[in-house]
């Protein structure tokens, strides 16, 4: 057992209020951006669906002491503003103190488990915006997958305009990642066509009774200049799973040059890097930026 671990663990058994408190007396971020201007986010909200593969290992995010470590050592990095992850990992976090001055951003829907029958039902079952304010955080995240031939879509549709409303009266960040989807043998896939990511901005970005403090959370495709027209909303670059990490980074730089694009939000790519080193990963995200 790692001494990450140790402490943490220790904590929890002995001073399960150590959490709270944590949070009650961390500095927060002055602004979600760092002296460029620009917002790098490390995503860490992965294992909470079961997704926990990196490559070709299916576990790679399930080792917790690993994953903590991985992601103290990204935070340390300059130009690093921040985390968004579940509850379980932003406490360890809390307890292990390395989130003073970072914006935070809490996952909120997390039912919809990877590789389910029931994915677009993705229930709200981890942060609520009661929650994010009163733990003194800076917002909230949805993951909203948009499938016209499933029946649960107009629910998560409803789900998410709620979060958003909820977040937005207590003028938080509601960080919205949305997807068109559809079901492929069995699957559910999402549709990374220009269209299709097009499509889902415009949906997105109508949800909810303001869109004031709404933030789009986008992948990058062919044709972002076109893609990133379809809506005035500040947007963020997800990472997901990088193959070839020096055609990421300079679709990214690419993206980055946009009006409405703010920053990163990445976390696999840069927390189980293929050579594994996170700092030098962490880094050159950071350099683009």
């Amino acid at each position: 057992m790692s001494e990450t671990v140790r402490r943490v663990v220790a904590a929890r058994v002995r001073d399960p209020e150590a959490i709270a408190a944590a949070a009650a007396t961390r500095v927060r971020a002055k602004s979600p951006f760092n002296d460029k201007g620009r917002a790098m986010v490390i995503a860490a909200d992965h294992p909470a669906r079961g997704a926990n593969g990196v490559g070709a290992d299916p576990l790679a995010m399930a080792d917790r002491g690993e994953l903590l470590d991985r992601l103290g050592l990204a935070l340390e990095r300059p130009g690093v503003t921040g985390v968004l992850a579940t509850p379980d990992i932003i406490d360890d976090l809390l307890l292990l103190g390395v989130l003073e001055g970072k914006t935070v951003i809490g996952s909120m829907n997390r039912t919809g488990l990877a590789g389910s029958s029931f994915e677009i039902d993705d229930r709200f079952a981890c942060y609520d915006a009661e929650t994010i304010e009163r733990m003194r955080f800076d917002g909230g995240k949805t993951l909203t997958r948009i499938c016209l031939t499933d029946p649960a879509t107009p629910s998560a549709l409803e789900n998410t305009a709620k979060a958003i409303n909820d977040l937005s009266r207590r003028k938080l960040i509601a960080m919205v990642e949305p997807f068109l989807a559809d079901w492929v043998d069995g699957r559910l896939r999402n549709d990374l066509s220009p269209e299709a990511v097009i499509r889902s901005i415009t949906i997105a970005s109508a949800l909810g009774s303001s869109s004031a403090y709404t933030w789009l959370k986008l992948p990058v495709v062919k044709d972002m200049e076109r893609v990133l027209a379809a809506s005035t909303l500040p947007a963020v670059l997800l990472g997901g799973e990088v193959k070839d990490p020096d055609a990421a980074f300079a679709a990214w730089q690419q993206a980055l040059a946009l009006p409405t694009v703010q920053g990163l939000v990445v976390g696999r790519s840069l927390l189980y890097p293929h050579d594994g080193d996170v700092a030098k990963a962490v880094d050159t995200a950071v350099g683009l930026l």
